[in-house]
């Protein structure tokens, strides 16, 4: 088996992202391996603002995409200080497109050998119409993925299991 050197973090900054971060970490340094953390700016919502900006609001796809990149690197500088996890070992990419496409792509292009993400949680109704970033690289993905459930899910999931 090919030792584990670089674990990549889908992060969409959702509630449970700090404690996937933090899993992720724990994993890393047990490993000895680097963190890549990862987050796509959907381009659907750049497609959303386009379309408001065409009815005349002052607002613009490169504002919003700038917008968007200062939130989340302050949101992911606090969750790196809150981490016993060397700086250094740890890179940030952001990105614009489709979540599932360009997180398979980023995982190739820098050979990353494992992903550690969470299941969000979505009604059945809109997961059968749209289905989520998670489950299209569950299917998809040629590199190995950990699923980090916080107590919540695990609660959730073992009640169902339970009966």
């Amino acid at each position: 088996m090919k030792p584990i050197q670089k674990i990549m973090v889908p992060l969409a900054f959702s509630s449970i992202s700090k404690d996937i971060l933090q899993y992720a970490a724990e994993l890393a340094a047990a490993l000895k391996a680097d963190l890549l953390l990862v987050s796509v700016i959907n381009e659907r919502d750049i497609e959303a603002v386009q379309v408001i900006s065409s009815f005349g609001y002052k607002i613009d796809e490169e504002h919003y995409i700038e917008e968007v990149k200062k939130q989340r690197t302050h949101m992911l500088e606090e969750m790196i200080s809150e981490l016993d996890f060397p700086e250094e070992h740890i890179h940030f990419a952001l990105k614009v497109g489709k979540p599932a496409r360009v997180l398979l792509k980023v995982a190739v292009q820098e050979k990353v050998d494992m992903i550690v993400m969470g299941v969000k949680a979505q009604s059945e109704l809109i997961h059968a119409f749209t289905g989520s970033v998670a489950d299209k690289l569950f299917h998809r993905s040629p590199i190995t993925i950990v699923s980090y459930r916080d107590e919540h899910t695990s609660a959730k999931l073992l009640k169902k299991v339970k009966g």
